[in-house]
């Protein structure tokens, strides 16, 4: 949607950078889950990784995502997600930091590994049932803030939302999946599908287009 890229500053459009392939692999499977086509499905994909995105699909086309790479969404195990932009604009600023020191702030040393000094989820949970609190808090904080996204998608979705779901290799935290579970329920079914299908995504849209089933699609107005 065209409306979904405005925002707020001209100079920077809202830009669709997403884990396309496996959110698209696990709305089809979704939907026939459902025992829906993708097409008449309006459902909520998560991708949850090294970089989380969180895109609302109506009709068999994503209409707005977060912009999972580059500052954009819920903070993930390295990536910062937003951050308060004028707070973001004084660090640029202060004369500290390289502009690759920043980025990697953003993208690489954010989230997790900015606050525990590791992105893998499985360590954080061994510290947490350790009795670590700050790991108990950061961990919940990224779950507190996908389910928040999650929210904002079925606004979008204007509440007309068949399911929830939730993927990537965080899904198969059963307590992670669980805490953003609780707050987003209401809204829809929540249907978890762990780990990651690329390679799948491609083989079923390649025999899709070899069955006459769809036509390969062009996009000429991606934006760099």
């Amino acid at each position: 949607h065209d409306v979904a890229r405005v925002s707020g500053v001209p100079e920077i459009p809202r830009k669709s950078i997403f884990h396309a392939l496996n959110q698209k692999a696990v709305a089809r499977r979704a939907a026939k889950d459902l025992q829906m086509s993708y097409k008449e499905s309006r459902l909520i994909v998560t991708h949850m990784g090294g970089g989380i995105t969180v895109g609302a699909h109506a009709n068999g086309r994503v209409i707005d995502v977060n912009n999972g790479l580059h500052g954009d969404g819920p903070f993930s195990p390295e990536r910062a997600g937003t951050v308060p932009a004028g707070d973001l604009v004084s660090l640029c600023y202060s004369g500290q930091y390289y502009r690759d020191e920043v980025m990697k702030k953003l993208v690489g040393q954010g989230g997790l590994m900015a606050y525990l000094d590791t992105n893998d989820a499985r360590e954080v949970e061994k510290m947490i049932k350790h009795g670590d609190k700050k790991a108990k808090l950061v961990f919940d904080a990224m779950a507190y803030q996908i389910a928040k996204e999650i929210g904002s998608m079925s606004s979008v979705l204007q509440g007309k939302v068949d399911a929830i779901a939730l993927t990537g290799g965080l899904a198969y935290g059963k307590d992670f999946v669980e805490e953003i579970s609780k707050r987003v329920h209401w809204i829809a079914d929540v249907l978890v599908y762990p780990g990651e299908n690329e390679l799948e995504a491609l083989n079923e849209g390649t025999l899709r287009i070899l069955n006459n089933e769809e036509v390969p699609k062009q996009y000429p107005n991606f934006a760099e």
